[in-house]
């Protein structure tokens, strides 16, 4: 049974994968720069927008 990939990232597991603080990763997300969605209380980074801001574009598309 294979482990199926990752489809987002709590604040914390974005803050390590990036590596960025909590400030700046806060700031990038007013910007823009960096889409989030909500799910009950929980705010989680779409793996789809760390991979577009890693390949040099907008995470947030």
């Amino acid at each position: 049974m294979s482990i199926p990939p990752r489809l987002a990232y709590s604040i914390r597991e974005t803050c390590a994968v990036l590596p960025v603080g909590k400030t700046k990763l806060f700031a990038m997300i007013k910007a823009g720069e960096l889409r989030v969605v909500r799910i009950g209380g929980r705010t989680l980074v779409p793996a789809s927008s760390l991979q577009a801001l890693l390949e040099g574009g907008n995470g947030n598309g």
